[in-house]
């Protein structure tokens, strides 16, 4: 992933009842595939309005989020009932998932510029980034989020609420030091990154000791505590008998990792011919059978992030292996006392994700 020309901040957006079920396997957050989905109908509909921008990558930073589930030890969705039927029978229940979150949206922007016009995307051009920006705040007031009704900004003290466009410097230095001033307006909060290597490092632990073990086995084991007793730092047994339970693939301080989606995976060699298939969404496209791919993600402060590329993310497609999925552009900090751990540079996608 290259530097961005210019960055779109949508910051402190306020949604209401987003979907909170991205896959039939996992809840809590919508997908990131939902986020690329809005940048591209927001491009879309800023051609439309006249703004020649082309969005090319999306980090998302949670500040609040509020699972509609009741509370207690076993949580459920809070359902609606619906109306009765036409024969006035009581009308089935469709389980859905609903939160409500606040999130600061960041989109990765170049200019569309027509050969030999001068470029508008440039520094000093306040102005016109602003107007920019004032227009896409508008045009995304009227869209769905993730599923979910965009709200009026409430006010955050110290904080801009409003739409806002600023370039990224190609110096490497400068380009550091504004992504330092743009974290701190993200605070408090949690961006989602992606972390592709832990699944493959999960997969190597549970091969240890299951040797058949699966990327789908990885996966769910990732995505559970695993309790088990834990021995003393020194070998020795533990006062009174009392011996400590924890996970130690968790231990204090490896952070908030998490189970998500990151895109769809083909069932099918290739794709059907537009309007081949009834009942299609657009009977203009091709359409290929899909199903969810699962990776591992972690959620980290943006104070902890060393540049914009690692708050993006963006989507890639491999035609030839069927494969439609979101990378992220994070790297972890190389780690010193194991040279051996899988890195972006040397895990290959097979072991590196998940789908079923």
């Amino acid at each position: 992933m290259t530097q961005p020309q210019a960055i779109l901040v949508l910051p402190h957006l306020r949604i209401q009842n987003a979907n909170a079920i991205a896959t039939p396997l996992t809840h809590g957050f919508p997908s990131i595939t939902a986020f690329t989905g809005l940048m591209w109908a927001l491009e879309r509909k800023l051609a439309q309005a006249g703004v020649p921008l082309r969005l090319q990558a999306v980090g998302v930073v949670c500040h609040h989020h509020q699972e509609q589930v009741t509370q207690g030890y076993v949580r459920c969705f809070n359902l609606t009932r619906n109306p009765v039927d036409k024969d006035g029978s009581t009308a089935a229940i469709v389980e859905e998932g609903r939160m409500h979150l606040q999130i600061t949206l960041v989109l990765a922007v170049s200019e569309k510029r027509p050969p030999g016009t001068p470029a508008a995307l440039v520094q000093g051009n306040d102005a016109q980034l602003a107007d920019w920006a004032r227009i896409a705040g508008d045009t995304l007031a009227g869209m769905r989020v993730a599923g979910g009704s965009v709200l009026p900004s409430r006010p955050v003290p110290g904080k801009r609420v409003r739409p806002w466009m600023a370039i990224v410097p190609d110096d490497p230095e400068a380009a550091a030091t504004a992504f330092r001033q743009w974290r701190r307006q993200w605070l408090p909060g949690f961006a989602l990154v992606g972390r592709d290597g832990l699944l493959a490092e999960r997969l190597q632990h549970l091969r240890t000791t299951q040797p058949e073990a699966t990327l789908f086995d990885a996966w769910l084991h990732a995505a559970r505590f695993n309790h088990q007793p834990l021995p003393s730092a020194d070998g020795s047994p533990a006062p009174d008998d009392k011996v400590a339970w924890g996970d130690p693939q968790r231990p204090k301080g490896s952070g908030w990792v998490v189970p998500i989606p990151v895109g769809y995976a083909a069932l099918t060699p290739v794709a059907h011919p537009a309007g081949a298939v009834r009942n299609a969404r657009d009977a203009t496209v091709p359409l290929r059978f899909v199903e969810s791919v699962y990776s591992l993600g972690e959620w980290i402060s943006p104070h902890r992030l060393h540049s914009l590329i690692e708050l993006l993310w963006q989507a890639d497609t491999d035609e030839a292996q069927g494969l439609y999925r979101c990378r992220s552009g994070y790297r972890p900090s190389p780690q010193l006392d194991d040279s051996e751990a899988p890195t972006s540079e040397n895990w290959d996608d097979a072991d590196a994700y998940d789908y079923t």
